[in-house]
């Protein structure tokens, strides 16, 4: 399963649509003569047109439908990416997408208004009429020329999206750079990791795998989201930490009491206490390299470079996500 943006088809330009819906168009009446040429035309152009919209509108998944963690992610994306000055966001993607399909719907209106006329009249005045359904079909389709230009720029941007699945167990691993948080995903998870980046952050994210009980958990390893105080935080990247609450059901927040990571331990305890305000699941505080210092309160002792509790860390964070694999089974059966 992948994410819902990932085989988004290229958006058209409403050029490249008039070009190939005119072109084709021009070789379909070739073929034939007098009215049943620019029947033929006019039948073309619109079903061109009228698809290649239809089809930027349907391919999309249905927003409303999506999980409350894609919605909110699509959200500060978008706003991300937005080219104008103007906030975008979901609810303008959703507007866009409405302007376009309302287009591919005109455009068949349009043909199906000039087929009768174009059948009453002489082979000159069926050229006149096809001209006029033309020009009319030109002007619906550059009416949503930023619509599609706006589309495009929300596809390209949500494309590469790292593949979080909110409907699998997670465990979102959080605290400061340099706490260990990579080198623990990658431990402990298949060598299958993903790394990408949001498309508003400058640091990739880590998405790793593992499985216990026949369940099969992710890590999410966040940095330029939750390795810095909430005040740091721009509004979209405050967005994104949004998104990540729906899709957490529990939080390690990694500790260095060494203070080697360059940030104070006092700093760091400020970030967990921050986390632990902000999500309403369990959030475990581990402190990494235990083999230099323990000198901190914390729920579980770690040292990733030694592996040393590796393990007990990873079995306590399924012990607080606490799922329950649903048996393909009517347990009154």
């Amino acid at each position: 399963m992948s994410h819902p943006f990932e085989n988004l088809p290229t958006t058209p330009t409403s050029e490249e649509i008039l070009d190939k819906a005119f072109s084709r168009a021009t070789r379909a009446g070739g073929a034939k003569e007098g009215v049943e040429a620019q029947q033929s035309m006019l039948m073309t152009a619109s079903n061109i047109v009228s698809d290649n919209l239809q089809n930027v509108a349907q391919s999309w998944p249905t927003i409303d439908d999506l999980e409350p963690f894609y919605v909110e992610l699509a959200d500060a994306v978008i706003d991300d990416s937005a080219e104008s000055d103007q906030q975008q966001g979901i609810d303008d993607l959703k507007q866009h997408l409405s302007r376009v399909s309302w287009a591919g719907r005109k455009a068949k209106e349009i043909r199906q208004e000039y087929e009768s006329r174009l059948v009453r009249g002489d082979k000159e005045t069926a050229r006149k009429l096809r001209k006029q359904a033309f020009a009319r079909m030109a002007d619906v389709v550059e009416q949503v020329e930023e619509d599609l230009a706006a589309v495009s720029t929300a596809r390209d941007a949500l494309k590469v999206l790292p593949d979080i699945r909110p409907d699998e167990p997670t465990i979102v691993v959080a605290g400061y750079p340099n706490v260990g948080k990579s080198s623990f995903v990658n431990t402990v998870t298949r060598a299958d990791n993903e790394i990408a980046a949001y498309p508003f952050t400058t640091t990739q994210i880590r998405v790793g795998h593992f499985e216990d009980g026949r369940i099969r958990y992710q890590l999410v390893d966040t940095p330029g989201l939750l390795d810095r105080p909430p005040e740091e935080r721009n509004e979209i990247e405050s967005q994104a930490v949004s998104a990540l609450e729906h899709a957490a059901d529990a939080v390690l927040v990694l500790l260095d009491p060494t203070g080697n990571c360059g940030y104070p331990l006092s700093q760091q305890l400020e970030l967990r206490d921050a986390i632990a305000e902000r999500f309403d699941v369990p959030v475990l505080t581990i402190a990494n390299k235990s083999d230099l210092s323990t000198d901190v309160e914390a729920d579980h002792y770690m040292s990733v470079t030694e592996a040393d509790n590796v393990e007990g860390v990873l079995d306590a964070a399924v012990e607080a996500v606490d799922y329950e694999l649903e048996l393909p089974f009517d347990e009154e059966s």
